[in-house]
């Protein structure tokens, strides 16, 4: 059975177009992962993935992991509850172009319904500024969260590109 899924690529190239989401309470911090532990990617990618058919990295060995989250691009925060882990995002800073993708987000099944989406998401975009960025861009899909790309927008991000994929 072929499905279409339909993927929306946005950006946002300057702080002034950012629609920030304030910390909702005290307890919520969000934290640089320092030293990197591909357990904790390899964690969050499987438990907020299934979901949303996140299916590219279930056959990575423990190696590729290590390979992957060993990249000096690649920049891993966690959010949590006082000690309880509640989501995370990767960004990738591309230090020849200024560019920050945000290539994973997401917040654990239990934490849905607390609005923490827009405030990770206002998280990864001023931590990719903080990184130097002069552009940041994520790609959403039909497969993601119902709210995500309602979120995107909403944070000041652009669409700049769509397409429909059969699979």
């Amino acid at each position: 059975m072929k499905k279409e899924i339909f993927r929306k690529y946005l950006e946002i190239k300057s702080l002034k177009d950012f629609k920030e989401v304030k910390k909702p309470l005290e307890n919520y911090l969000v934290v640089l992962v320092n030293p990197k532990d591909f357990r904790l990617n390899k964690f969050f990618y499987r438990n907020i993935g299934k979901k949303h058919k996140w299916v590219d990295r279930l056959t990575w060995s423990d190696q590729n992991w290590i390979d992957y989250v060993s990249d000096k691009k690649l920049y891993t925060f966690v959010m949590k509850d006082k000690n309880e882990l509640v989501g995370y995002f990767e960004l990738i800073f591309y230090q020849d172009t200024r560019e920050s993708e945000i290539a994973y987000l997401g917040i654990l099944e239990n934490y849905f319904g607390n609005r923490l989406g827009g405030y990770i998401l206002s998280e990864a975009i001023k931590k990719s500024f903080t990184l130097g960025s002069l552009r940041t861009w994520v790609h959403t899909s039909s497969l993601d969260h119902k709210n995500a790309l309602k979120n995107y927008l909403a944070r000041g991000m652009k669409i700049f590109k769509s397409e429909t994929l059969i699979i």
